[in-house]
Parts: C-alpha cells; sequence; structure tokens
C-alpha cells in the first residue's frame, strides 16, 4: 500500500495506540516544535568534594556517574527520537527494525549497577522530617513542596563541606551530593529544579546502597519519560537525556559529532567519549531535519554491536559480569514506575538474528498511590516478582530457522513506517484542489445529450459533488464571466469606500446596498464560493438533466433585468424626512439602528420609497443626541455636517447611485443559477 494513503500501522495488533501518539499530529500537520528537555546538570561542578565524600559516592554506587561531565543536549534529536518512540513495545520503531535503550546500555554507557535490589521504598508528601532526619536541617516553605526539594537548596547548603567537620556532617553532604546527582541526571523531572526525597532513606547506609540496581532505575524513569513524550499533548521530556543521545551517537550515524581524539583514548564508562565540545555543524538542524533522517534511514547508517571495539580493560568486573541482563525480558523498577524490558524485539543489538517477537501484554500505565508513609513494596508485588526471576528470563541465544526477511514483512505491516509526510499537507491540498478542479470541467464539458436519466443524473452528481469541494475555497479557478463579476464587485466595493470615506461620521443609516441579496447564510438564492473577498455563485449547483441536456432551476436573465432587479437607491432628501438626525455620530442608539435595519431590509429590498406611509415617528424610535460637552470631537463634525446643505448631499447620493448602476449595466451577462451575488 502506498505510504502517503496509509504510512502504518496496517494492522493494530503492536500499535494500538497510535492515535494518541505524536506521529499521528505530525501526519495531521500540528507540530509542536523541539521538546523542552529538562536534565539539570550545568551546576554539578560548582560541588567541591573532600576525599572522603568520594569515597562514599563510589560505595554507594555512583563513582562513573559523578564522572560525567555535563553535555550539551541536542534538543531537535531527542525530539525525533520521541517521535519514534512506542510505549506500547518501549522500543523505536525505525525503518530497519525495532531498537532500544537496554541494560547492558546503560551499564556501560553510564557505570552504573543493572543487578541487585529495585529501587523502591517509602513515598513521603512532606521534606521536613526526611531531611531532618538525613541530612540534619530542614528547607522552610520556599523550597520545598509536595515530598520534593529544590536542588539550588542542596547545592547552598551543602556543596563546601567544611575541612573540620565531623563525620556525621561529612555523611549529611554526602547524602545531600548524591540527592543533587540523581535528581539532575538520572531521575530528572519536568517539575523544574526538584527532586523528590524519598531517595534519600536509601543512601542512609552507603554501602547498602551500593547493592541497589540504580542503572536498572535509571532506564525504567527514561523509559517512562519517553512514553510519556511521545504523545501528542506533551511539550516536555526528562530523564536521563545524556544517556539517550549518547545511545543514539553510538548506534546511529544521525547527528552524531566529529570527534577531536582517537577512540583508543576512551575510558569508562563509554558515554564519555562525547564529552566536551565536538566538532561538526549542528546549526539549522531542527526537528523536521532529524525526522527526515530517521524517516530514510538505511541498515549500514545503524551500528548494531557499537561497543565491539572498545576496550574492556577499564569495564569493571561487577559491571561485566551482569551484562547477560541486557538480555532479560524483566520488569524493570524505579518506585512507583515499573517498565517491561523487551530486547526480544531488538536482538541484532546482541549480534542474535531477529524472528518475530511475542506479542506484547497490553498494560495501562496507573498512576500509584504516592501518600505519605506508603511503602510501594506492597502495591507492586507481581512487578517485584518479575524482577527477582531477571536471571531466569534471559532470551537464549540459540533460535533456529530465523528468516529475518519473514521478520521485515512483519514488521512493516504493525509499524509506523514513517513520522513526516514526503509531500508537505498545503502541496497536498493544492494538489487535490486542481485535480477536483479538473473534474469540474470535464464534467462541465461532458456531452450529455445522448445519456439517459439516470447517467445524465450521474454526471450531475459530480458536478455537485466536485462543487462543493471546492466550496469556500481561496484561490479557486473561475471562468471569464466570473473574473468579469470580480471586476464589477471591485468597482462597486471601491465606489462605496469613496463614498463612505467621503461621508465619514456623517451618515449612519439606510445604506442602499448593504442588505441587498441577503447575508452569504441568509440567501435567498442558494449557497455561494467565496473567492478573496467576493462571493462568487457556483454553476449548476441546481442542475436537473430531463433526458436531453442540463437545465438550471432559476432560468437565466438578462444584463438590464439583473439592473432592474436592484432598487432604486432613495434619495438622500427623502431619507431626511425619516430622521433629521441621521447624520449624526456613529454612536446611535439601539432603537435608531433597529428602525434603519427594518426601512433598509423591507422597503428596500422591495423596491418601496422607504419614505412612504411612515408618517410619524413614535417616541420609541427617538434618537439620542450625544453628549456635546463630553463629546467635542463628535459634536463640531455634527455641526460641521449639518452646514452641507440637503441639495449637495442629495446629489452625491445620486450620482453615486446613477455611476452604479451604469456599472451593473455595461458588465457582461452574469447569469443567475439558483444562486446570488452578494457584494461584500
Amino acid at each position: 500500500m502506498d505510504v502517503l494513503a496509509n504510512p502504518g500501522p496496517l494492522k493494530d495488533v503492536v500499535l494500538y495506540d497510535q492515535e494518541k501518539h505524536v506521529s499521528s499530529a505530525v501526519w495531521d500537520g500540528q507540530e509542536r516544535g523541539a521538546l523542552r528537555c529538562h536534565e539539570h546538570t550545568s551546576k554539578l561542578g560548582e560541588w567541591k568534594l573532600k576525599p572522603k565524600q568520594v569515597e562514599l559516592v563510589e560505595r554507594a554506587g555512583f563513582g562513573y556517574l559523578r564522572r560525567i561531565p555535563a553535555i550539551s543536549l541536542d534538543n531537535p534529536l531527542i525530539s525525533a527520537l520521541v517521535e519514534r518512540w512506542r510505549r506500547e513495545t518501549n522500543t523505536f520503531h525505525f525503518t530497519i527494525g525495532e531498537m532500544t535503550v537496554t541494560l547492558e546500555d546503560i551499564a556501560l554507557l553510564l557505570g552504573l549497577g543493572i543487578d541487585g535490589k529495585p529501587v523502591i521504598g517509602v513515598t513521603y508528601t512532606t521534606c521536613a522530617a526526611v531531611c531532618e532526619r538525613y541530612l540534619g536541617t530542614a528547607p522552610d516553605s520556599n523550597y520545598a513542596s509536595g515530598g520534593m526539594v529544590k536542588l539550588s537548596w542542596l547545592k547552598d547548603k551543602f556543596s563546601e563541606c567544611p575541612d573540620d567537620a565531623s563525620f556525621e556532617r561529612v555523611e549529611r553532604c554526602t547524602r545531600a551530593y548524591l540527592l543533587y546527582l540523581v535528581g539532575s541526571t538520572i531521575f530528572s523531572t519536568t517539575t523544574g529544579n526538584k527532586v523528590p526525597v524519598m531517595y534519600l532513606p536509601l543512601f542512609e547506609d552507603f554501602d547498602d546502597a551500593g547493592t541497589f540496581a540504580w542503572g536498572a532505575a535509571a532506564l525504567a524513569f527514561l523509559y517512562r519519560a519517553l512514553g510519556n513524550a511521545s504523545v501528542k499533548s506533551q511539550s516536555t521530556i526528562c530523564g536521563c537525556l545524556t544517556l539517550l543521545q549518547c545511545w543514539s551517537y553510538y548506534h546511529l550515524n544521525i547527528g552524531r559529532p566529529k570527534l577531536n581524539r582517537e577512540p583508543v583514548h576512551d575510558h569508562f564508562p563509554f558515554v564519555l567519549r562525547w564529552k566536551g565540545k565536538q566538532n561538526g555543524p549542528t546549526a539549522n538542524r531542527d526537528v523536521v531535519f532529524y525526522r527526515k533522517a530517521l524517516d530514510a534511514l538505511k541498515p549500514y547508517e545503524v551500528e548494531w554491536l557499537p561497543y565491539e571495539n572498545m576496550d574492556g580493560r577499564y569495564i569493571p568486573d561487577h559491571i561485566r559480569n551482569s551484562l547477560q541482563l541486557g538480555r532479560s525480558k524483566t520488569m524493570l523498577i524505579s518506585f512507583d514506575k515499573a517498565e517491561r524490558h523487551l530486547p526480544d524485539r531488538c536482538l541484532k543489538q546482541f549480534a542474535l538474528f531477529q524472528g518475530i517477537p511475542e506479542d506484547v501484554q497490553k498494560w495501562v500505565r496507573k498512576s500509584r498511590g504516592v501518600d505519605g508513609g506508603i511503602d510501594l513494596s506492597v502495591k507492586m508485588e507481581s512487578e517485584l516478582s518479575e524482577w527477582e526471576m531477571r536471571w531466569e528470563n534471559i532470551v537464549p541465544d540459540d533460535v533456529l530457522g530465523v528468516d529475518e526477511a519473514d521478520y521485515m514483512r512483519w514488521y512493516l505491516g504493525v509499524t509506523r513506517k514513517i513520522v513526516g509526510r514526503p509531500i508537505s499537507l498545503s502541496s497536498e491540498f493544492q494538489r487535490t484542489i486542481s485535480n477536483v478542479r479538473d473534474i469540474l470541467e470535464l464534467a462541465e464539458n461532458f456531452q450529455t445529450h445522448d445519456l439517459d436519466l439516470e447517467r445524465g443524473n450521474m454526471i450531475s452528481r459530480i458536478i455537485n459533488l466536485a462543487q462543493d469541494c471546492l466550496r469556500d475555497q481561496v484561490g479557486v479557478t473561475v471562468t471569464t464571466e466570473s473574473q468579469q463579476q470580480i471586476e464589477l464587485g471591485k468597482r462597486m466595493r471601491g465606489k462605496e469606500r469613496v463614498r463612505r470615506k467621503g461621508m465619514g461620521k456623517r451618515r449612519k443609516g439606510i445604506d442602499p446596498m448593504e442588505d441587498y441579496g441577503g447575508s452569504e447564510d441568509e440567501s435567498q438564492f442558494g449557497p455561494v464560493v467565496e473567492v478573496g473577498q467576493m462571493h462568487l455563485p457556483l454553476s449548476h449547483t441546481n442542475s436537473v438533466y430531463d433526458g436531453t441536456h442540463m437545465y438550471d432551476a432559476v432560468t437565466k436573465v438578462d444584463d438590464m433585468e439583473l439592473c432592474d432587479s436592484i432598487p432604486q437607491l432613495p434619495e438622500t432628501q427623502d431619507i431626511s424626512k425619516i430622521d433629521g438626525s441621521l447624520l449624526d455620530d456613529a454612536d446611535k442608539s439601539f432603537e435608531d439602528s433597529k428602525l434603519h435595519e427594518e426601512i433598509g431590509t423591507t422597503n428596500v429590498l422591495s423596491g418601496e420609497d422607504p419614505t412612504e406611509d411612515i408618517g410619524e415617528l413614535p417616541e420609541s424610535y427617538d434618537v439620542k443626541k450625544e453628549d456635546k460637552e463630553s463629546k467635542v470631537e463628535d459634536y463640531d463634525a455634527a455641526k460641521e455636517i449639518s452646514d452641507v446643505s440637503g441639495e449637495e448631499n442629495a446629489n452625491r447620493e445620486e450620482e453615486d447611485g446613477t455611476e452604479m448602476g451604469e456599472s451593473i449595466a455595461n458588465s457582461s451577462s452574469l447569469e443567475r443559477r439558483g444562486e446570488n451575488t452578494v457584494v461584500a
């Protein structure tokens, strides 16, 4: 099937949330631009750690994460990757197959432990008690809210531990640093520079803190952040975006900067390969640029095994011994967040052949209770059990009989092939309008005299449908007669503008052309097509085929008949009889406007003299004068107008009416085919 007609998925057995995904909005022309990326690493270098603090940080399992400097984020690249992320599978859906950030990636890139106890515990809704216990002091209300504390408060209070500080003070400053570290990197949130204090109890014992699977928790947090950001209503993303960006640099040759040094100089963790400023232009690379690159991704632009040539001597033993968990189908846990790790969908990242993976069980990510004092391990019993079985759920490497061609045929039917339109919506719209215009022209010129009644009515139906598609579209090609009508309308509107400009505020009352033909919605002749500022009639809207030829329900009239149908312009002196204050300021009372509307609509359209049989006006139609003392300028204008003789006004009105009548009489023949031309 043509990708322009259906970019996928052709079957919703895998991507069942397509309508909520950002790719649906992009396809409909709803660009959201680059996401706001929340990572707060810029001031990590301002912490001055003492040697004893560095030792405690390493014992807690964050020795390598501490060494990673702030890396400039490429927001458009991250945003384009998010457009390819699917929370149904926790994988990127590229043109070459599925890929994802695995436990192996996070262990090698960040140096965090991926094996051990799940990162889970008790949640809090206030900060005071927790901070008092583990930090020795609590922030005031300006720096804490809802169980979260500001990173700026942590840095101001604990970034410099005194040289003569007690061991307890050193531990408290180190806990504050660890809370700042995880809150600005792997657990960064979209709430600004805040971090939940629920992590503090896990840092009470530094050796025990080192037994947690912080890498698995960081990956669960990133999966959830990617899933949230992939919803079309979102505009921000959090989590460890340095990990995401460097993962892309390793695996995809898109947006990758050029290195200033040889890879042999790299050290562990491998994210350090991209530290500092690199060569390579990134200017003018927006989301659309990266989107097009990912839509056209070729197999040779993908590095499935980017760490093969990295020097493994720097990888610590506890990391190397746990890398096999990268192929574990398990549940990743980070407090109230639980996400599925599905490496069986990305086996080529482990040098294995990719077959058709098993169906993913649908699950709804519910917001679990985070009330104060709640131990989440009780609420997440099934997820914790799955994590406990992580070593028993390693994807085997002896899969036989796998045909990757079968996989690709299956994959292209269940995935979203492209995100961006190869042809813009505006171009497609113009092409469609042009085709409909051609269809209309062919149908109108089709010879119908040899057709029976049924087929003739089908041609009529085609004409009506084409006209419906072109209705209200600016730029519709019109015939010579329609062009002449436009020129006629321009001349009439020009006369009207000149007259109104000359009159200024002197005239408010009956405009002889104002209600001619009614409004667009109330026209007695049927619908109209708007072209620019004009309303043009659609030909053959009410066409009927009688078996021999097409005819219109409303017969044609010649120029003089149409001209005669325009009501005679009322004389100025007659209007003066209605109310001597018609030349007053524009801010007249509602009763005055109501009278003019009734006279202008009823009498003028009927061709009657608007002053005939009116007699004296009832008291309810008295026109209130403006306060001359409060509005001097309006009073002066009215006084100037009142000095103009009635004869001069009458001549001006008569001259304009005559010129407009002559313009209509001299125009080319107008066909009234069941509709009306409304002059704005």
